[in-house]
């Protein structure tokens, strides 16, 4: 079922809300010596000039484009705003038009943002590849990422629930952490996905909890409620009456990505926007936040199917 979209709740703000870059205006060309004979330019590299020419299809697409060589179909919806937006997702590109902008007119924008969304799709596909060869076998024996450590999976009917073992004497390399769930051999998939699943929920309500009240301290805010989502696209989200929403699969991350997401979420009680004011008051807890951001975007982490 298609939903009807909706506009955003300006007292939210999500991580890695992407569009399409705004094209600069063209620098002017620095003059050269009278005397001095310049040689022509050496033409730009496109994203189309490097990829073999493909085609790139959502599922729900209702009209096509060439950009370049590639075969673009993409989703079109009408939709209240002012702008053409665009989005490229693990679907494909979607475009978001007002109902009075003509199709010669999208289609102009999209041929003026091909090298952008070429890039994006290409980007979109890998990561497709990448969440294919992450899916996870649900089994005993199986591994799943844990506060950035490996741990893998036990069934383990002598234990009550779910209880996590560690050993330091292990190799290098080796996997120091064996999570025993109380299942028989016998389990299935879905039983073990579950089982894993909910301890790793539990741990995470625990683990944020502890990093939002550190946190708070320092940076002199105070947050009402503390809940966990299972977005698709939002890291975390805050509130203007103080609540806060984090991600329960953040737990797969490492500490320090973790606290990047907290701290960013915090900011915002203090800076309701995205302003230079609010990246400040990030900067000044985690001054490295830069690579917490481009762990989360890069990292694939496991599907749970």
């Amino acid at each position: 079922m298609t939903r009807k979209p909706t506009d955003p709740d300006p007292a939210q703000f999500a991580l890695f809300e992407e569009s399409a870059p705004v094209s600069p205006a063209p620098a002017a060309a620095p003059l050269a010596p009278p005397s001095t004979t310049l040689p022509p330019p050496e033409p730009a590299v496109s994203i189309a000039s490097v990829l073999s020419p493909a085609m790139f299809r959502h599922p729900q697409a209702s009209r096509e484009i060439h950009l370049d060589d590639h075969l673009v179909a993409y989703a079109l919806k009408r939709v209240r705003r002012r702008s053409i937006g665009f989005i490229v997702g693990l679907e494909g590109l979607s475009v978001n038009a007002p109902k009075w902008v003509g199709v010669s007119d999208i289609e102009f924008a999209l041929r003026a943002k091909g090298p952008w969304i070429l890039r994006k799709l290409h980007e979109q596909r890998q990561r497709q590849q990448r969440l294919q060869a992450s899916k996870v076998e649900w089994r005993d024996g199986t591994s799943i990422p844990f506060l950035g450590e490996t741990v893998i999976v036990v069934l383990d009917p002598r234990v009550t629930g779910a209880v996590l073992h560690s050993d330091d004497t292990t190799l290098p390399g080796v996997a120091r952490h064996t999570l025993h769930v109380s299942l028989p051999h016998t389990a299935t998939a879905e039983q073990v996905r579950d089982a894993v699943q909910s301890w790793l929920q539990r741990q995470a309500k625990r683990v944020f909890e502890e990093r939002c009240q550190h946190y708070t301290r320092q940076m002199g805010v105070r947050y009402t409620r503390l809940s966990l989502s299972s977005a698709q696209t939002r890291w975390g989200s805050a509130s203007a009456d103080g609540s806060i929403r984090l991600n329960w699969r953040l737990i797969h991350f490492a500490l320090p990505t973790i606290d990047y997401v907290v701290v960013h979420e915090l900011a915002h009680l203090r800076e309701m926007n995205h302003s230079p004011r609010f990246w400040d008051v990030v900067r000044s807890v985690v001054p490295d936040y830069e690579a917490a951001r481009g762990t989360l975007k890069g990292d694939v982490l496991p599907v749970f199917d």
